[in-house]
């Protein structure tokens, strides 16, 4: 049996391979310490025999503090960008071609895969994290799924400017390209919690696409692979998706992107035992 846990700033994952079956769990994160006392209580929580594990990785947050060993059994220190790039190859089936992949968790982070190679390229802090923050200043509510929800109701229109709103034509840009976020904003009285969340999960996405698709430029690759939990958000990839258009980039989302660091690790420690 193999276990990797990605300890992220919002969220921890776990993934556990056993018998050539693959098995994820996520809990929210508690605290930024990490000891051998945090794995004993995870492997606990998930019923997991530690006289039955054969390695353990681990990714994120101050993980790199363990010791090398619990119990006897191994503890394998999975660089973050490894860790992305590894899981992005897992689950897009990456060879030996430029790639880019944008993990777009609690932040977003732009990674440039070429073959085993994985250089970071930058992030930004725009993301989840934003998003849950600013829906708790806004409106109260800091779970990112029901902003989401609430987005879906509303229409960012009544609040940010679009390109056919203040000029006749810029390019070939669409008029309904966003011109200002929020633009509308000043001006007008206080909105709905659907239209405001509208408007907000589509700047999220919009930054993480606009940093996406100059990435991709950048990697001389036609698309951008997206790993975590952000890009998993469909108001979100929306704008994102509406960004990578303008420069003819391609989002791919595979079903199990929110797992992608920790799919990462397992691949690292299973390939290298």
């Amino acid at each position: 049996m193999y276990v990797a846990i990605d300890f992220g700033i919002s969220n921890t994952d776990l993934a556990i391979s056993d018998q050539d079956k693959i098995v994820f769990h996520t809990t929210p994160s508690q605290s930024s310490e990490i000891n051998a006392d945090t794995l004993k209580n995870i492997l606990k929580k998930y019923e997991i025999d530690i006289s039955n594990v054969k390695k353990i990785g681990v990714t994120g947050g101050k993980s790199s503090d363990l010791d090398d060993e619990l119990d006897r059994v191994k503890i394998a220190k999975i660089n973050e960008i490894d860790a992305i790039g590894l899981g992005a190859k897992k689950l897009y089936g990456i060879g030996e071609e430029s790639a880019l992949v944008i993990s777009a968790g609690t932040g977003t982070a732009c990674v440039h895969v070429q073959g085993n190679n994985f250089n970071h390229l930058g992030g930004i802090a725009v993301g989840g994290g934003m998003l849950e923050g600013l829906g708790s200043l806004l409106f109260k509510n800091s779970n990112g799924l029901e902003i989401n929800e609430f987005a879906n109701s509303g229409s960012r229109a009544e609040l940010d400017l679009l390109i056919g709103d203040v000029v006749n034509k810029i390019g070939n840009l669409s008029p309904d390209i966003t011109a200002v976020n929020f633009g509308q904003a000043k001006s007008s009285s206080a909105d709905t919690m659907e239209n405001t969340a509208a408007a907000l999960c589509n700047m999220v996405g919009e930054v993480i696409g606009t940093v996406a698709y100059l990435n991709a430029l950048l990697v001389g690759s036609d698309k951008a692979c997206f790993i975590g939990r952000t890009s998993c958000l469909s108001e979100i990839t929306d704008g994102i998706n509406q960004r990578l258009e303008l420069a003819g980039i391609k989002g791919q989302y595979n079903d199990d992107r929110q797992y992608g660091n920790v799919i990462g690790v397992l691949e690292s420690i299973e390939t290298n035992s």
